[in-house]
C-alpha cells in the first residue's frame, strides 16, 4: 500500500468512520452548506466516493442565519445492529441531535434530538444501552470535560445524569470525544489545542466505561505541532477504526499549508489517514505524527487516483454541488451540459439565499473555465470563503466583463472589459499562492488580475471552513445566466 495524505482532499472536516460488512462509510463537517453532512463509501479507506448526504431535507435542518463559525459541527457515524446513525452538533442553535437509515444509499430518518449541551457528540452502544458522549463542563468544578450519559436510542431521552469521563491532558478546547472498547480496556479520545497548529490527539484507557481513565504515557498520541516547515499541519480530531484484514487505522484532519514557510490555509481542513498499531494494550499512531506519504507493504489499497477533470456532466447534483444555507431549488435548473441561474436580490456579500451553486477547491493547482450566457445585473463565478472573503469574476448588465477582490471591509473592482453579445468564458488559473483570472471574448484572452491566496485563507478570514468555486446569479427582477463548458481540472 503507497497513499498520499489527504485521502480525501478539499473542505471536508471532521471525519468520522464506521465499517460496515467489507464496506467503510464517513461523514464530515458541512457547516452553513446545504445538503448537509457529506457521506462517503470506500472499499479500502485509501480510495472514497461520495454517495449522498445524511441531511437533504429543510425538515431535518434549518440553517436559517448560519454563517462558516455555526450550522453542522463534527458528525459522528456509527452501525449497529443493521442500522446506521449519524449525530451532531446544529451550532447556531446549539442542539445535539441523532438521524438513521436501515439503507445506507437511501434518505436518512427525522432528527432526534438530545437534551444535552456541548459539541462534538458520539455513540457508544454495549449489551443493548446507548451511551451519549459528547464535550461539555463538570457541573461541581466547571472544568472543561469529556461528558457521557445513557439515553433511550429511539426517543432520545436520556435516562442517567452526564457525567464527566475524562478532563484530558491540559490542552485548550477538549473536543471530538470517542468512546470504544477494544479488548479488555475502554478508551476515551479527544482532541486538544484548537483546530489550528496546536492541534493534538489523546487518549487514556480503563477497564470500567465510567473510568477513572489512565493516561496514554507518550500523550498527545498524534500531533504536527512541532513540525515547523511541513506543508500539512493541524493534525486532530478523528476517529480509530479496525478495517476487515485486523488492520487499524486513524482517519483524522489536518490541512495544507500554502507552502513551507507559508502559514496560510485556503482549502479548509482535509481528512487524513494514518496506520495504527499496538503494544502492551496501548495504540500508537505512526510515529506520532501525520505524513504526506506512507509506504505500507503489508497492508493494500487501490492505487489512488489524484488527477481530474470536473464538468457539468460528471458533477452530481446531491453529491458534489452545495449551496448556502436554505436554498430555494427553484432557481436552480440543471439541465444536460448546462447550469441556469435565476437571479436574486441577494448577493454574495449579504442577504440570506444568494443564488450559489459551488464546489469546493481539493488542489491548489486547478484550471478552471466556464462560458456565461448573462441577462442578470451580475452573473459569473465567484472563489468564495464568506461573505467578506471572495474573488468574483463575473458580466454585469452593461456588458463588461469584471474582476472583483474583496478582503475584509475593502471590496474594490480590479478591472473591467466588454465582451460580445453578453457571453463570455471567464478562467482561472489556481496555484499554492496565487489565482490568476482572465476572459476569453471575441476570440481573445485577455488577463484580468491576480488575486493572493492568503487572503482567503482562515488564518486571515477565520472561521472553519475552506473556498468553494460558485457560480452565482445576482438581480432584482429574476432574470437569468446561463453556464456551459464548466470545466474543473487538476493534473498530478
Amino acid at each position: 500500500m503507497k497513499y498520499n495524505n489527504p485521502v480525501l482532499r478539499g473542505m471536508y472536516p471532521d471525519p468520522s468512520v464506521c465499517r460496515a460488512g467489507d464496506k467503510y462509510y464517513m461523514v464530515c463537517s458541512s457547516f452553513q452548506f446545504f445538503p448537509a453532512v457529506p457521506l462517503f463509501e470506500s472499499d479500502d479507506m485509501v480510495n472514497w466516493k461520495q454517495i449522498g448526504h445524511c441531511i437533504t431535507r429543510r425538515s431535518q435542518l434549518d440553517l436559517t442565519g448560519a454563517d462558516k463559525c455555526s450550522g453542522i459541527f463534527a458528525p459522528t457515524i456509527r452501525y449497529h445492529e443493521g442500522r446506521f446513525y449519524m449525530v451532531t452538533t446544529e451550532a447556531l442553535t446549539h442542539t445535539n441531535f441523532y438521524v438513521y437509515t436501515d439503507d445506507i444509499y437511501g434518505e436518512w430518518s427525522e432528527p432526534i434530538r438530545v437534551a444535552e449541551d456541548g459539541i462534538d457528540p458520539t455513540l457508544y452502544f454495549e449489551d443493548g444501552r446507548t451511551y451519549f458522549i459528547g464535550n461539555g463542563y463538570d457541573e461541581e468544578s466547571g472544568r472543561s470535560c469529556i461528558r457521557m450519559c445513557e439515553i433511550n436510542v429511539e426517543t432520545g431521552e436520556k435516562l442517567s445524569p452526564s457525567k464527566p469521563l475524562w478532563y484530558g491532558t491540559g490542552g485548550r478546547f477538549i473536543e471530538a470525544p470517542h468512546l470504544y472498547k477494544f479488548g479488555e480496556y475502554y478508551y476515551v479520545l479527544d482532541a486538544e489545542g484548537g483546530t489550528e497548529y496546536g492541534h493534538m490527539v489523546n487518549y487514556g484507557r480503563s477497564k470500567n466505561m465510567w473510568g477513572p481513565f489512565e493516561p496514554f504515557p507518550g500523550n498527545p498520541v498524534l500531533t504536527n505541532r512541532n513540525l515547523g516547515g511541513y506543508i500539512l499541519q493541524g493534525a486532530g480530531h478523528g476517529d480509530v477504526i479496525e478495517d476487515k484484514n485486523g488492520n487499524w487505522w486513524f482517519m483524522h484532519l489536518a490541512f495544507r499549508q500554502t507552502g513551507q514557510w507559508m502559514t496560510y490555509h485556503h482549502l479548509g481542513r482535509e481528512c487524513c489517514l494514518v496506520p495504527v498499531t499496538w503494544k502492551d494494550g496501548w495504540f500508537y499512531m505512526g510515529d506520532g505524527t501525520s505524513q504526506l506519504f506512507y509506504d505500507l507493504p503489508e497492508r493494500e489499497a487501490a492505487p489512488q487516483k489524484l488527477s481530474y477533470k470536473k464538468t457539468f456532466a460528471n458533477l452530481e447534483r446531491g453529491k458534489d454541488w452545495i449551496f448556502i444555507r436554505n436554498y430555494n431549488k427553484d432557481r436552480y435548473h440543471f439541465e444536460e451540459g448546462a447550469l441556469r441561474l435565476d437571479g436574486t436580490a441577494d448577493t454574495l456579500f449579504a442577504g440570506e439565499l444568494p443564488t450559489v451553486a459551488a464546489v469546493r477547491q481539493c488542489e491548489f493547482k486547478e484550471e478552471v473555465s466556464v462560458t456565461v450566457k448573462s441577462g442578470c445585473e451580475e452573473a459569473g463565478i465567484t472563489i468564495y470563503m464568506d461573505e467578506n472573503h471572495h474573488y468574483d469574476l463575473y458580466m454585469n448588465e452593461e456588458g463588461n466583463a469584471v474582476l472583483r477582490l474583496t478582503i475584509g471591509n475593502l471590496s474594490k473592482e480590479m478591472k473591467q472589459i466588454p465582451v460580445k453579445d453578453n457571453t463570455a468564458t471567464l478562467k482561472i488559473s489556481a496555484s499554492e499562492y496565487e489565482y490568476h483570472f482572465a476572459v476569453e471574448t471575441n476570440g481573445e484572452t485577455v488577463p484580468m488580475g491576480i488575486g493572493e491566496t492568503r487572503y482567503l485563507s482562515s488564518e486571515v478570514a477565520g472561521g472553519f471552513t475552506g473556498v468553494v468555486y460558485g457560480l452565482y446569479a445576482v438581480d432584482n427582477s429574476g432574470r437569468s445566466a446561463e453556464f456551459t463548458d464548466l470545466s474543473i481540472i487538476h493534473d498530478e
